[in-house]
Order: structure tokens, then sequence, then C-alpha cells
């Protein structure tokens, strides 16, 4: 498995585009090339940097691409 950097816009809440940059082999590489990245970024800016581990790329994007559900915060954890 390899681990997939990409650069994400969400021009509406719905939509996400996801571009691929990179893939790599190595934790390490992948995390410092999305550091640098998101560097770069401004900091308000709409544009995410995601890495992500998985079998090919098109899992990548798939996995990148659900919708995730808030976790809940219980009274004691706040």
């Amino acid at each position: 498995m390899h681990y997939y950097v990409f650069k994400i816009t969400e021009p509406t809440p719905i939509v996400k585009n996801c571009k691929f940059l990179d893939k790599f082999e190595i934790f390490k590489e992948a995390k410092s090339y999305a550091r640098d990245l998101r560097a770069e970024l401004p900091l308000n800016g709409t544009v995410k940097i995601k890495m992500i581990h998985a079998a090919n790329q098109l899992q990548a994007e798939e996995l990148l691409q659900e919708k995730r559900e808030k976790t809940i915060t219980m009274e004691w954890e706040k």
C-alpha cells in the first residue's frame, strides 16, 4: 500500500475536487511533502492538502470523497 497526496478544493459543501499530486512508499517522505505544500498555502484559503494510505489511487480518491459524520462531543469532553 502506498501514501497518496491530494490537493482538495470544495467549491460547494457537496462537491470535493481531488487533484492527485504524488505517490510515496515511505510515510516520512509523504508527510514531509504534504507539510511543505501546506506551508505554501495561505492561512485562510479553501485549498487543503491531504495524505491518505490506500491500496491504489482510485481507492484513495473514494476514501477522500466519503462524507464523514461529525463526532459527538460529550459534555465532560468540552
